[in-house]
């Protein structure tokens, strides 16, 4: 999971659950949870993962419509080590699986004409955004739409699917995931992020306390419970750890941005004080991880190809966090430049050369929207093989 191999692996996570295990541990007690049994916990925790840890980003967000049950399964089916789900709520309070809670882009809302007086402009996080809202919707409203592909002038092939599936609850996935944990004789594990975690909780829709609810309900709550938890607002991780054990990981943006409760709380603490070894430190109190942009680790020159590594991976691991910094992609247009092939942003370049200057780097593992071609790249860096800078 880190620099060393699995040995060091075993020390980090005994460091890491030293420093930040302290949160209260709250038992499932109900009949969901004894009946995940062991396909809800992680046996030994996050760091039996295999390394580097390929992370689904949306499911399998390359090839089916993003946060889908049929996306999920796919990035399953095609090796991903762990799946990710983004949570937002509806005005009933249920969490529903969306990247974002405007969901005109990733849903057939805007063909419902019963809907079209919902359309309006809201500030999320300092940012106009006009569209359709979960927050705007009952669960019963929400489930009458269908899921499409968000990026279709990439994705073209996404458009196949569109229709195929409806906006799934995150209480369906943690029934999936067990459903596939019992057949697989195996836990699925997920990475789950609290979108906009400040925001809702101003409009009385808090994400952590109903999260925290369905964990412990289906037996994920513990340390050693097969799920990381992230968000992007420090706060909400701290306050997760107050609630559940579950692994907790800080999501990071560009150097010169600043979390949206950093925002409010006025603390001029930015993303390139939080990556400094005293940042770095203060996350370790009440997190396992943190979630980098790629650009943290190895930053792009203004020409678009991948700069001088920073010392992110060594300070992290130096306070036993682990890193999954996202995103890699298979097209062109999200390439650093010098792996292109072609001018069509479509098309898919040099990945596999990509992501070995990542993992290189020492990384824990990556999100990305093509799990299979991460898995196969991966394979090279795991148990008997040694990047070059080890």
């Amino acid at each position: 999971m880190t620099q060393g191999g699995a040995a060091r692996r075993t020390v980090l996570g005994a460091a890491v659950f030293a420093a930040g295990g302290t949160a209260m541990g709250l038992g499932a007690g109900t009949a969901a949870a004894a009946e995940a049994g062991p396909y809800a916990g992680g046996h030994g925790g996050y760091r039996d993962l295999p390394y580097p840890t390929v992370i689904g980003h949306r499911g399998a967000s390359g090839y089916r419509p993003e946060h889908t049950l049929g996306s999920y399964q796919l990035a399953l089916d095609l090796g991903a080590d762990v799946v990710e789900q983004d949570l937002v709520p509806t005005r009933d309070g249920h969490l529903v699986c969306r990247h974002e809670n405007e969901i005109g882009g990733t849903t057939d809302v805007a063909d419902h004409p019963e809907f079209a007086s919902r359309r309006t402009t809201k500030s999320i996080d300092g940012v106009s955004v006009t569209g359709w809202f979960t927050e705007d919707f009952t669960l019963a409203e929400l489930k009458t739409l269908r899921a499409k592909e968000r990026i279709p002038a990439v994705r073209q092939r996404g458009t196949l699917y569109d229709g195929r599936w409806a906006v799934p609850t995150f209480e369906e996935v943690l029934r999936w995931a067990d459903r596939e944990g019992k057949r697989r004789g195996r836990p699925v594990w997920l990475h789950v992020e609290t979108k906009h975690p400040s925001y809702f909780r101003a409009l009385g829709l808090g994400l952590e306390e109903p999260l925290a609810k369905l964990l412990r309900r289906y037996g994920r709550d513990r340390r050693t419970s097969a799920v990381f938890l992230q968000s992007f607002e420090p706060s909400s991780i701290q306050r997760l750890a107050r609630l559940v054990s579950s692994p907790r990981v800080v999501l990071l943006s560009d150097a010169g941005t600043r979390p949206w409760d950093f925002e409010l709380a006025k603390d001029p603490r930015t993303v390139a004080d939080l990556v400094e070894p005293e940042g770095l430190k203060w996350i370790a109190g009440f997190a396992q991880g943190i979630g980098p942009t790629l650009n943290l680790v190895i930053p792009r020159t203004p020409d678009g190809r991948l700069g001088t590594p920073t010392t992110l991976v060594r300070d992290a691991h130096a306070r036993g966090l682990v890193l999954h910094p996202y995103t890699a992609r298979n097209e062109n247009s999200f390439l650093p430049a010098e792996f292109r092939k072609g001018t069509d942003p479509a098309a898919y370049g040099d990945v596999f050369g990509a992501l070995r200057a990542y993992f290189e780097q020492g990384i824990d593992g990556i999100f990305t929207d093509n799990p299979d071609t991460a898995l196969l790249a991966a394979e090279d860096f795991r148990p008997g093989r040694r990047p070059v800078n080890r």
